[in-house]
């Protein structure tokens, strides 16, 4: 599996999952990325992940950061929507735009925890474009990302 940081290149790869999803202010241990890592190498995912944070601790560039999103977000095979969103924490207000922008396209996924703040209005445009469920747990989600890749 490679992991692709917002920090490098856009690695060019059919076979990729963009982790899109609110990413945590300030701290960095918050971030649900890492367990979604851990889901993928252990299902054997052998793809790009598209990874919207740096991997360093280099000076954050905002420009640089959008369009390396928007360019691994129109990459990508599959856009794994994850929102645990946190009013405080994480409160996902660029996740919104990126989930209406791309929520009618087949290649997004979408899930979040029973615990997500405010979250109605996301489930609601998802149901109506999307046959599949809406996932309670980043493990199940991550596991049906790789099988939509595979067929």
């Amino acid at each position: 599996m490679n992991v692709n940081y917002s920090d490098q290149n856009v690695v060019k790869s059919k076979n990729s999952i963009f982790l899109a999803g609110p990413s945590p202010r300030g701290e960095k241990n918050l971030s649900w990325r890492p367990e979604a890592c851990k889901y993928l190498q252990g299902l054997g995912f052998d793809g790009v992940v598209y990874y919207p944070e740096y991997a360093t601790e280099v000076q954050f560039d905002y420009n640089k950061q959008v369009l390396w999103e928007w360019e691994a977000l129109e990459e990508a095979g599959i856009i794994l929507f994850w929102v645990p969103r946190d009013r405080e924490k994480m409160p996902a207000l660029t996740t919104n735009v990126e989930f209406g922008y791309y929520v009618r396209d087949k290649k997004s996924l979408y899930g979040r925890p029973d615990s997500a703040y405010s979250i109605e209005y996301l489930d609601r445009l998802y149901k109506r474009h999307h046959d599949e469920e809406i996932f309670k747990d980043l493990k199940s989600l991550c596991a049906f990302a790789v099988k939509r890749l595979q067929d």
